[in-house]
């Protein structure tokens, strides 16, 4: 297990019963890069990764 996954199990043991639209996601990610500048590179990867996940279907 990476050192990173610990939030995203926390992430998922806390709030994985939720439901929560792509809008409200994007967002947090807005709010998250706005206190936190130096994120800015890695959120637009996982964003962009996360928009684009189906293109690799498409081939």
């Amino acid at each position: 297990m990476y050192f990173t996954d610990r939030g995203i199990e926390e992430l998922a043991s806390r709030r994985g019963d939720e439901e929560v639209s792509l809008e409200w996601l994007a967002e947090r990610l807005r709010d998250f890069v706005d206190l936190n500048p130096e994120f800015e590179t890695p959120i637009e990867r996982l964003a962009t990764w996360l928009a684009r996940l189906d293109d690799e279907d498409e081939d």
